[in-house]
């Protein structure tokens, strides 16, 4: 038997190693760059003609523009509560060419997020997803129409789940999407979507001089807001009447209490008419309870004032000089930001 050199081994596992690389060389970066290529022309493919173009005419005369999709057969569009506010006329235009008319169902600008109706028969509708099943790091699509260049395709990843961002009435919109995939102003209303053709996300937001942090509104968010502004114009949720500031709390007090938070809510004033007032409450008293939950922030408060409590007692827990107290308020709906 002929032996085989030390050399002469090592040359014949490299090439064994190499021929059996399937992903390695050009023939392998185009199979992998075909199957990217497919999961999002699929997914434009199958959302794409639901997404439309939102010309905006206010009131004031002033024009504006952005983005729009789809979501139910019979013509009910989703988009932000920005682009459409004050808005006196709204014409939505189709990647095929087709215009018509849409008239507001509701918005809420705690969300950010609106309803239309569309006046004539959309071309095509695109389903809302579970974005709870989405994974930091997963390929996702924004389709709109940014600076009026109509239907624009980006794609990036799932940079981060449970943001929170500030909208524009004061409140924080909960388990909101951050994502790369690049949005521009008339991005704002289109859809975030997955490479299986669901709509995860309504795209609203990006950081000034950032690049590639931008946000979107999730879609079982999507799906509460949209299901309330279809049957009832509006979201209700609960308020109480006052105006109010976090404030940290010296650690001899929060122990003394036995607070779950070092800080609390200094009530600043309290509305004429207020059920803060009528139950009690004074400027300078802080609140650290509502309902049996620990509150230490203005945030914590407001995620606390939900429609259920509307009309029904609830006791709130305050500090007032050296005391802790409870008074029972009665929250009543309330308009966008209030508390």
């Amino acid at each position: 038997m002929n032996a085989i050199s030390p050399v002469a081994m090592l040359e014949h596992r490299e090439n064994k190693s190499n021929s059996s690389d399937s992903g390695a060389g050009p023939a392998g970066d185009a199979v992998l760059l075909d199957a990217y290529s497919r999961a999002v022309t699929g997914a434009v493919d199958r959302v794409g003609p639901a997404v439309l173009h939102l010309q905006v005419e206010a009131a004031d005369g002033r024009g504006g523009a952005g983005s729009g999709v789809v979501f139910t057969p019979d013509g009910y569009v989703l988009t932000n509560s920005h682009v459409v506010a004050g808005a006196k006329r709204l014409q939505a235009t189709f990647p095929d060419g087709r215009t018509m008319t849409a008239s507001l169902v509701g918005d809420d600008p705690d969300t950010d997020l609106a309803v239309l109706r569309l006046a004539g028969e959309a071309p095509a509708f695109a389903r809302l997803g579970d974005a709870r099943k989405l994974r930091v790091g997963q390929l996702v699509i924004a389709i709109g129409n940014p600076f009026g260049f109509q239907a624009t395709v980006t794609a990036g990843v799932v940079s981060a789940l449970g943001r929170s961002l500030r909208a524009r009435s004061g409140r924080l919109i909960d388990s909101v999407i951050q994502t790369d995939a690049a949005l521009n102003p008339g991005n704002s209303g289109g859809p975030l979507v997955t490479a299986s053709g669901e709509v995860v996300g309504i795209n609203t937001a990006i950081i000034a001089m950032a690049q590639g942090i931008c946000f979107s509104i999730s879609a079982n968010t999507v799906e509460f807001v949209a299901s309330r502004l279809i049957r009832d114009g509006r979201v209700r949720r609960s308020y109480i009447g006052l105006s109010g500031q976090n404030l940290i709390l010296p650690r001899r007090v929060v122990r003394f209490h036995d607070l779950a938070r070092d800080s609390g809510v200094r009530v600043e004033a309290t509305s004429a008419d207020g059920a803060a007032r009528q139950a009690g409450l004074l400027s300078g008293d802080i609140i650290v309870g509502f309902a049996g939950e620990p509150v230490g922030t203005v945030d914590e408060l407001h995620r606390l004032l939900t429609e259920e409590r509307v009309g029904k007692p609830a006791a709130v827990t305050v500090l007032r000089r050296a005391d802790k107290r409870e008074f029972a308020v009665v929250p009543r709906e309330g308009a966008p930001g209030g508390r």
